[in-house]
């Protein structure tokens, strides 16, 4: 065989192999490919998820950690959580939150905070700051727990829409639910027995607000009925002349059913929870305009509070999360979220 037939021979069979290893190559890497997203599809991820850019790229949230966080607590936070859930996952999808209530019993701040001290909850919503035994009760688990004030709120009162009163004074809501004052003419009112209602103290940080702020420590009266959860006590107080309840601002304003009782502060005028005038029932369940934001903040609307995050320091991950969420609700986007709530701005 001559030389140039020799060396086309070389070439060819060095061509045939390259093309043999090349299929091989692609046809591996295909399959390669094919199972890593059978295998994300049959785990519940779709196969853009698994990748780099993905995974980290796309969260506009600062110091966010990746991953499915449990948080719940008070339900005075109701409405903010509507408000801020859709936007904070459009902003970070990967730093996702899922509300959780109590496996048994009625959510609110203390249930909250014992899930987060029990390692159920990521971090907790509070209606007020945390008691000794629940920080010593952290303690003892190798934790510490901070609370971080997030917006203002306001107690406002609801009676029967018929109730022609033009306002009480704190002492006086002090000695309807200590059981001194039992009957409306004692205050100006028609002679119609009084019937306090609230939710029980175990469940609520506005019932644990209330006691040791309005009531000074002391215990509920015998006649005061629990009911428990607003919804149940409203629907109570619409068809009882006589009856009187407490809750956050926004969840009083937003109802039709029942009407908010200014309260006497110290100019020693009614200082209504709503923007006056009144609004008429077919507008009703629009509270985000009526909040008194400014009687809230200069203190002249004389029942007001804040709300907290309750964050966990000791578990990396989960101080990371709830101090992202935090820091969050305190930035522009998040005071602004928060007033649209019906709460008012701490920032």
């Amino acid at each position: 065989m001559s030389d140039r037939k020799e060396s086309t021979v070389l070439i060819l069979t060095l061509l045939a192999t390259l093309g043999i290893v090349s299929f091989g190559a692609w046809w591996f890497t295909e399959r390669w490919r094919n199972i890593n997203n059978s295998t994300a599809t049959a785990n519940g991820t779709s196969p853009v998820e698994l990748t780099a850019t993905n995974a980290a790229g796309s969260c506009q949230l600062p110091n966010a950690p990746a991953g499915l966080f449990n948080y719940g607590g008070s339900t005075s936070w109701a409405t903010i959580r509507r408000e801020t859930e859709p936007v904070l996952q459009s902003i970070c999808p990967e730093f996702r939150l899922r509300y959780t209530d109590p496996i048994d019993g009625q959510p609110g701040s203390g249930p909250g905070i014992r899930m987060s001290i029990d390692n159920q909850l990521s971090f907790a919503q509070s209606s007020r700051s945390l008691k000794a035994e629940e920080i010593q009760t952290a303690q003892a688990k190798g934790l510490q727990l901070q609370e971080i004030p997030i917006a203002i709120d306001a107690i406002a009162i609801a009676v029967n829409l018929n109730l022609d009163i033009p306002g009480i004074t704190v002492a006086q809501l002090k000695d309807i639910y200590t059981g001194k004052i039992a009957n409306w003419s004692e205050l100006g009112g028609p002679d119609l027995p009084i019937t306090p209602y609230s939710r029980p103290l175990e469940t609520g940080g506005t019932v644990g607000f209330f006691r040791e702020n309005v009531l000074n420590g002391e215990a509920f009266s015998n006649e005061v009925k629990f009911v428990n959860n607003t919804t149940l006590t409203l629907r109570e107080l619409e068809v009882d002349p006589g009856g009187i309840y407490y809750a956050s601002a926004t969840e009083i304003l937003g109802q039709c059913s029942v009407k908010p009782l200014p309260l006497i502060g110290k100019s020693k005028q009614p200082i209504p929870p709503y923007k006056e005038p009144f609004a008429p029932l077919q507008s009703c369940r629009n509270p985000h305009d009526r909040v008194n934001a400014e009687a809230f903040r200069s203190g002249e609307y004389p029942i007001t509070r804040r709300l907290f995050v309750i964050v966990k320091v000791g578990d990396r991950t989960e101080q990371q999360a709830g101090e992202a969420y935090a820091n969050w609700l305190l930035s522009p986007q998040g005071q602004e979220l928060i007033e649209q709530a019906g709460f008012v701005r701490i920032k």
